[in-house]
């Protein structure tokens, strides 16, 4: 099996994507774009250089390129147009089911709503049927807890635009989610679905604040749960999904090769898996490159891999409903 012959067929599966930012997901042509609008391109002068910015030295290197990447994104419109190109990319992918990340506070210095921003993000995204997209708000742990009630308030008014669910994410080093407890409780109680970012670019008491704290139902990475058998042991017993990004977590040092990641050893243990590309125009990966590397890099075989992609759907927020009708949608698909 050489790596083409397995990208392409992997590229047939159809799939699902439960951790997705939309801001790393912008397709550079048109991240491109929008450097050209605002007179960016001192700091990046082509496209090539731009594709270039795109490595990091650690998860600290990543954070402070999403933060610089951000300023080009400064009106409603901006975000149907990115919101557009994202969903024709995840469509050509053949992504059928996609919940997404949008970080409303890192946008509040351009004067930007929270709610007209949600609006702006769905009509690009009502743009590509082709795909179903919902949105997760991001409360990003960074602004703080009084920032994050307010997000919450505030997507809680568009709720019916798709927005199921929230998450933190941000600099997790810096900022543990114990203090977020009350928002989540209160998220819960508005009807929203919950994950957070941990293990990742902290240790396991992370992972272990977003379960006992905020009863979080996915964790976002949970990267570095092996380093305390008891957590590995509680995620397996409780069934408390992971949303694994391997590429992601190569990419800003958070494992020392893909070879090295967790997630085989995760799998046979019985902790639900699901993966995911983070930040895919960030890290120059997509869907097809991540099962690619746990069949090439971590010996996963082909039905263990459709059985993982089938975790996604039943660790989704879609109704039962709608899960069964996905597992059989892709059951019954030419490229099964």
């Amino acid at each position: 099996m050489t790596r083409e012959s397995s990208t392409t067929r992997f590229e047939h599966v159809p799939k699902v994507e439960l951790h997705l930012h939309l801001e790393g997901a912008i397709p550079h042509d048109a991240l491109w774009e929008l450097i050209q609008k605002y007179g960016g391109e001192a700091s990046v002068p082509n496209l090539q250089t731009l594709r270039d910015k795109f490595h990091y030295r650690d998860f600290p290197h990543f954070i402070e390129t999403w933060v610089w990447k951000n300023q080009f994104l400064r009106e409603y419109e901006d975000f149907t147009f990115i919101a557009e190109a994202v969903a024709q990319d995840l469509a050509s992918q053949n992504i059928r089911y996609a919940e997404t990340f949008f970080a409303p506070s890192d946008f509040a210095r351009h004067g930007l709503e929270t709610q007209k921003l949600a609006e702006a993000i769905r009509t690009g995204l009502s743009r590509v049927p082709q795909t179903e997209i919902v949105l997760v708000a991001d409360l990003v742990r960074d602004r703080g807890v009084e920032n994050a009630a307010k997000n919450l308030a505030e997507i809680n008014e568009v709720i019916k635009l798709g927005i199921v669910g929230i998450t933190i994410g941000g600099s997790e080093q810096d900022y543990p989610p114990e203090p977020f407890a009350d928002i989540y409780e209160r998220a819960r109680q508005l009807g929203f679905h919950t994950s957070a970012h941990a293990g990742e670019a902290a240790d396991p008491e992370s992972i272990w604040g977003a379960i006992h704290s905020l009863k979080a139902e996915r964790i976002g990475h949970g990267t570095r749960a092996f380093e305390d058998s008891t957590l590995v042991e509680y995620l397996a017993k409780h069934r408390i999904p992971l949303e694994i990004c391997l590429i992601s977590n190569g990419q800003t040092r958070v494992v020392e090769s893909i070879a090295k990641h967790p997630v085989r050893s995760y799998f046979e243990k019985g902790i639900i898996i699901t993966i995911n590309t983070d930040d895919p125009k960030m890290f120059g990966n997509s869907l097809s490159q991540e099962y690619q590397a746990l069949e090439l890099e971590l010996g996963f075989s082909r039905e263990e891999i459709r059985r993982i992609i089938l975790q996604g759907i039943q660790a989704s927020w879609l109704s039962e409903d709608k899960k069964r009708k996905l597992t059989q949608t892709f059951r019954e698909d030419p490229g099964w």
